[in-house]
């Protein structure tokens, strides 16, 4: 059984002596601003609060339907039972429209139709319900402790909600996902005889803008999911019933790329450290980094490494083999990981007698790893 050893490097990241920058504040009943390479929250106001969340639901209801399924250009042939109850924003679809499922996506993104929303929803769950545990499923498997979907639009019923801290996180998988990504960062486009106009206005008011929602309902308020990246870095934000969204986001992301910018910690195959080899000639291995790892720092905050490292290592050991993990430490808490592997190979080269020492050796009861000085195993 492998003993894992912590072998404590002093490193330190140093970024100046000043605090972060002046606190910021929102409108908003709930907010969050998120880092999404890291998960780092760098402001939130009652971000865990579960609040209705009108449109911006529609961010889960894409990322289910993408994963669901894997061919964007299948045609859907709307059915009357389809549109049952819809109310709100709409595409007017009709019974009998045939529109591809990439259509209905950007109708539902861009446009907001609720009627896109459930016409998606009945093709791939059957029914509202069978969509509804796709959405739930999602939810949980993504860590939304405080979210309960029942529909696909984000229309008011009482055990639809979410909050900003979930939303985020949901964000954050949306921008994982490249088709949901590239629809929510489009500004207009027209496809089967059908032209979208994105109603996120931050997409012309903000150069760095990704995407991704806007959503209202008289008992939810505005509620808007934004992203921007600057560089390396993409931040989420979230506002939950906020009569001033547009302004408050745009200093919200101002106020996370000035004041917590992200730091590069290692590069893919960049050393990182070294680590005692037993049973080679060779005393030490190189310690390289599997990826690339980002943390966003405010002026003032530091970092310690940690390198965890499989012991012991004992030639030979190929090159490419994970021997361990990198840990930074900030304030007491893991806040980053990346795999080590080693940079070379180590061979187990140390000298070895033949067949007729290891006899003469015999008949005196005498093991070589024992008995020549320096070669026993470490």
């Amino acid at each position: 059984m492998r003993k894992i050893a912590a072998l404590l490097l002093a490193l330190t990241l140093l970024f100046g002596m000043s605090a972060p920058a002046g606190a910021v504040s929102t409108s908003a009943s709930s907010a969050v601003l998120m880092d999404a390479g890291s998960g780092r929250v760098l402001f939130e106001e009652d971000m865990h609060t579960p609040r209705p969340i009108a449109s911006i639901t529609k961010l889960m209801t894409a990322l289910v339907a993408v994963e669901e399924t894997s061919e964007l250009s299948q045609t859907i042939t709307v059915e009357p039972e389809w549109l049952e109850g819809v109310e709100g924003s709409s595409l007017y679809l009709k019974a009998g429209d045939q529109l591809t499922l990439e259509t209905l996506l950007y109708g539902l993104l861009l446009q907001s139709g609720n009627d896109a929303a459930q016409v998606i929803a009945c093709w791939i769950g059957e029914d509202l319900e069978g969509f509804a545990r796709l959405m739930n499923e999602k939810a949980r498997e993504l860590g939304m402790t405080n979210t309960h979907f029942t529909n696909p639009s984000g229309l008011n019923q009482e055990e639809h909600y979410s909050s900003a801290y979930d939303m985020a996180l949901l964000a954050c998988a949306c921008l994982e996902n490249p088709t949901v990504a590239n629809i929510c960062a489009t500004q207009n486009i027209s496809l089967e005889g059908r032209t979208f106009v994105n109603h996120n206005k931050l997409l012309w008011l903000e150069e760095d803008c990704v995407g991704m929602k806007t959503g209202y309902t008289e008992a939810s308020g505005r509620t808007l999911v934004s992203a921007a990246t600057r560089g390396a870095q993409t931040l989420v934000c979230v506002t939950l019933n906020d009569p001033d969204d547009w302004d408050d986001h745009q200093a919200l992301l101002h106020y996370g790329f000035d004041t917590y910018p992200v730091t590069q910690l290692c590069g893919e195959g960049t050393t990182v450290g070294q680590a005692a080899v037993a049973g080679s000639v060779q005393p030490t291995v190189s310690l390289v980094a599997q990826g690339d790892c980002w943390y966003p720092l405010a002026e003032g905050e530091q970092l310690d490494m940690q390198l965890d490292v499989y012991s012991p290592l004992t030639a030979p050991i190929p090159a490419g083999t994970q021997v361990g993990t990198a840990r930074w430490i900030l304030d007491g808490e893991v806040v980053a990981e990346m795999p080590l592997e080693t940079g070379t190979g180590v061979e187990d080269d140390r000298w070895k007698p033949n067949a007729l020492v290891r006899w003469w050796m015999g008949l005196w009861g005498k093991s070589w790893e024992t008995t020549v000085p320096g070669m026993g195993l470490i």
